[in-house]
C-alpha cells in the first residue's frame, strides 16, 4: 500500500505540474487563461510591483533552495526519498498557481509590433517547445518524479540518470533556460508588467545556472568541468571539441 500509496502522490503531482505549465504558455501569452500577465490591471503601480516582486521572489526561493543538495540532504529526513522529486515538483508548482492568482497586471505599454506579431507569438511557443524537448533529452520522467516512484513501486532501487549530452546539450549547456528566456522575451506586445516578469526571470535564470553548475562540479567534477569549457552556457554554438558529456540533472 505504501509503494502504491507514493506511486499515487507522485502521478498527482506529475499531473498538476503538466496543468501548470500548459497554464504558464497562456499566462504569459495571454491566450485561453482568465488572468494573464496582461490582463486589465487592478491595483495602484507601487501595490501590484510590490505584489508581482514578491510572488517571483516566493517563486525563486522555492525553486533554488529546495534544489540544493544541502536541502535534500535535511528534507529527505523528513520527506521518503522516493517522494522527493514530487514534493519538489508540487511545490513549485504550487508557487507558480499562487503567482497566476494573485499576479497584479501593470498597465502601461514599452513596445507594440504589429508587422511582426504571428513571428514573435510562433518564437514564444518555439520557447516552450524547446523548454519540453529538453526536459526529454536528459530525463523527462525523472526530472518530474515519476520515475523515482514508477521504480519503487516496483521495488527497484534508484539510480541516477547518467552523465551524457544528447541532441542540442552538445552545443547549448541549458537549453530549459534558453528556452525560458525566449518565451518570456518574445513577444509582440510588450507591458510594463511582462518586462517586470521577463528581466526578473532572466536575473534568476542567470544566479541558478551559477547555483546549479556548482552543484553539477561537485556531483561530477572533472567530467562536468570538460563539458562546461567545452559548451555555451546559453548561446548555441558548435562545441570547442567533439563532448560526450552531460546536461543540468539536478535543476
Amino acid at each position: 500500500m505504501k509503494r502504491v500509496a507514493f506511486f499515487l502522490y507522485g502521478l498527482v503531482a506529475y499531473s498538476i505540474f503538466l496543468g501548470t505549465f500548459l497554464y504558464a504558455i497562456g499566462f504569459v501569452a495571454g491566450i485561453a487563461v482568465p488572468k494573464s500577465i496582461d490582463s486589465t490591471p487592478s491595483a495602484p503601480l507601487g501595490v501590484a510591483l510590490i505584489t508581482d516582486a514578491a510572488l517571483l521572489a516566493i517563486f525563486a526561493l522555492q525553486h533554488s533552495v529546495m534544489a540544493r543538495q544541502g536541502f535534500k540532504s535535511v528534507w529527505t529526513k523528513i520527506v521518503p526519498k522516493p517522494v522527493e522529486r514530487s514534493t519538489y515538483v508540487l511545490a513549485a508548482s504550487a508557487a507558480l498557481l499562487l503567482l497566476f492568482w494573485k499576479w497584479e497586471p501593470i498597465g502601461g505599454v514599452i513596445w507594440q509590433e504589429q508587422s511582426a506579431s504571428l513571428f514573435l507569438q510562433g518564437l514564444s511557443l518555439l520557447g516552450w517547445i524547446i523548454v519540453l524537448i529538453s526536459t526529454f533529452l536528459i530525463d523527462h520522467f525523472d526530472l518530474f518524479g515519476l520515475r523515482q516512484v514508477v521504480l519503487y513501486l516496483r521495488g527497484i532501487p534508484y539510480t541516477p540518470v547518467p552523465f551524457v549530452a544528447r541532441g542540442w546539450y552538445g552545443y547549448v549547456r541549458h537549453p530549459i533556460y534558453l528556452g525560458f528566456i525566449i518565451a518570456f522575451w518574445a513577444t509582440p506586445r510588450m507591458t510594463v508588467a511582462h518586462l517586470v516578469f521577463a528581466v526578473a526571470t532572466t536575473v534568476y535564470i542567470l544566479v541558478a545556472i551559477r547555483l546549479e553548475e556548482r552543484d553539477m562540479v561537485r556531483a561530477h567534477g572533472a567530467q562536468y568541468e570538460a563539458y562546461r569549457e567545452q559548451v555555451s552556457m546559453l548561446v548555441p554554438r558548435p562545441p570547442r571539441k567533439p563532448s560526450r558529456f552531460g546536461p543540468e540533472a539536478s535543476s
